[in-house]
């Protein structure tokens, strides 16, 4: 499956795309898996979901040998591809139980020398008032006049400042992506995102893919990673992800590992 001139030119200008439908068959062993993480995860930890602030596990879908068999799904696989090159890198997942609203924020720097993007999935039907995805499109371009502008009250964290366009952050011009289980979702980490009025058990989650870093850009990767490795990580991914992974899977995570092994020796 690869993107067709219309998707990518679409992606480009708006930095987002959606794929309704995608995997509504796999919609219920999803959703299984997903929930199969958290029960393990919290009886490990004997953390509960408090219905009162996020509930966050990362890696995630690496702790699945289903979930982690979906990236050489050709769905996934061939859409990144298109996108990121065919020897794009995969970087990890995050399981979420959201509560309430999100802020507007972006996952990362808006001038990012690299180019990295998020595949999400809402395990429950998500509208405009209930606490689907909402994008300002085209805000991901660094270059652009528009998106300087955005990132001035929208910075990187969640501590945005709508109020200096005189409006509450619900109010912001945007795009609601309203999704049922079985969308697949799609946007680059520069775009500035929200949701707004969601449950206390809000359930989405996502895999984060990068574009292979070449040799003047291994330093941004590396300071990706330091983090993880200084809090005591094993690995940069999860032992399902790895023990079941092919040559081509194991062709995504070939960069990520070399470095993690330069950063320990």
């Amino acid at each position: 499956m690869r993107l067709t001139e219309e998707q990518s030119r679409f992606y480009d200008t708006f930095g987002f795309l959606k794929f309704p439908g995608l995997f509504k068959a796999e919609a219920e062993c999803i959703t299984e898996a997903f929930e199969k993480v958290f029960e393990d995860e919290f009886r490990e930890t004997g953390r509960r979901h408090d219905y009162e602030q996020r509930s966050s596990i990362i890696p995630f879908a690496d702790r699945s040998e289903f979930l982690s068999g979906l990236l050489d799904d050709p769905r996934i696989d061939g859409v990144v591809a298109s996108i990121l090159g065919d020897d794009y890198g995969y970087g990890t997942s995050d399981g979420n139980y959201y509560v309430g609203d999100t802020k507007w924020h972006s996952d990362h720097l808006p001038d990012d020398p690299y180019h990295s993007l998020k595949v999400a999935f809402y395990l429950d039907p998500v509208r405009s008032d209930t606490g689907c995805l909402r994008v300002i499109p085209g805000s991901c371009n660094w270059e652009d006049k528009f998106t300087k502008s955005v990132n001035e009250v929208v910075p990187v964290s969640t501590a945005s400042r709508p109020e200096l366009w005189g409006i509450h952050g619900s109010e912001v011009p945007a795009y609601a992506i309203e999704s049922d289980p079985g969308d697949m979702l799609l946007f680059n980490h520069k775009l500035k995102h929200s949701s707004w009025g969601g449950s206390d058990l809000r359930r989405m989650f996502t895999y984060n893919f990068e574009q292979h870093f070449p040799d003047n850009l291994i330093g941004c990767l590396r300071e990706i990673l330091v983090p993880f490795r200084e809090s005591g990580d094993a690995a940069p991914y999860g032992e399902a992800l790895l023990r079941t992974a092919g040559p081509e899977r194991k062709r995504h995570l070939q960069q990520r590992l070399q470095v993690w092994e330069q950063l320990t020796t």
